[in-house]
């Protein structure tokens, strides 16, 4: 029993010295694998796996054209990455439709500036705003819609305001969020969500009898539309547009 162990102590030792003589190429195996963990987010964009598309490729106007026409508004141009109201013609309208959707972007309006993001327009109607839904884009401090709650910036325009103090002033970039699921609606702005409505709720009724959309029968009834930056004739820029279908 005590030569057997002898001898099995003389074979492992004599197999560590062999292998210490022996070197051979670290392979990737012999490497300890060093696992990653993202950060907790509070954004339902962060899902793995998403199929996010860009609305706009930083350099062109391509997918994009005016309401009621087929090319892009001479007002918008591109500039340094930037999509920018720099004049008159309307608003920029998106060429595709969506229904579900998640949509980002960042926005920045100069002082004063007024602009919004409108969504699940119908091509009938004389205006974007009159089908479809307006996340306000707005300089909150100078302009005189800032002062009322239930239109500053990341409202559910004249229907739903936000919490006080999320948006950051002129000259800055915010970062913009709606998510739109059947009568579903989300804003968002920098990180916060700042309205939750479902259409056609008592709720939702009980402020739209309210409001002046009650003049525009379409007005929120499309399941599906396009997506405009609102013409309010002040100068504001997007950048980072994307959007995935839910």
């Amino acid at each position: 029993m005590s030569f057997s162990i002898r001898t099995a102590a003389g074979l492992v030792a004599a197999t560590a010295a062999s292998l210490a003589c022996s070197p051979r190429q670290q392979t990737a195996s012999d490497t300890p694998s060093v696992v990653m963990s993202a950060s907790p987010s509070s954004s339902p964009s962060a899902t793995p796996g998403s199929d996010w598309r860009p609305l706009f490729d930083g350099q062109s106007l391509a997918g994009w054209r005016g309401f009621k026409q087929e090319t892009p508004p001479s007002g918008w141009t591109v500039q340094d990455g930037m999509l920018v109201r720099t004049g008159r013609g309307g608003d920029l309208m998106t060429v595709a439709q969506y229904g579900d959707f998640e949509l980002e972007l960042e926005w920045m309006v100069e002082p004063g500036g007024n602009s919004g993001i409108i969504y699940r327009i119908s091509p009938d109607g004389d205006e974007t705003y009159m089908s479809g839904l307006e996340m306000q884009v707005l300089d909150d401090a100078r302009h005189a819609d800032g002062k009322v709650p239930l239109t500053a910036a990341g409202s559910l325009y004249g229907l739903y305001a936000p919490p006080p103090g999320i948006a950051k002033p002129a000259g800055e970039w915010n970062t913009a969020r709606i998510v739109a699921r059947g009568n579903h609606i989300e804003h968002w702005l920098n990180g916060t969500k700042v309205v939750e409505a479902e259409l056609w709720s008592p709720d939702f009724n009980a402020r739209l009898a309210k409001s002046k959309f009650t003049q525009w029968p379409q007005y929120a009834k499309s399941p599906r539309g396009h997506i405009a930056l609102q013409d309010h004739g002040d100068r504001v820029s997007y950048r980072n547009i994307r959007i995935r279908e839910l």
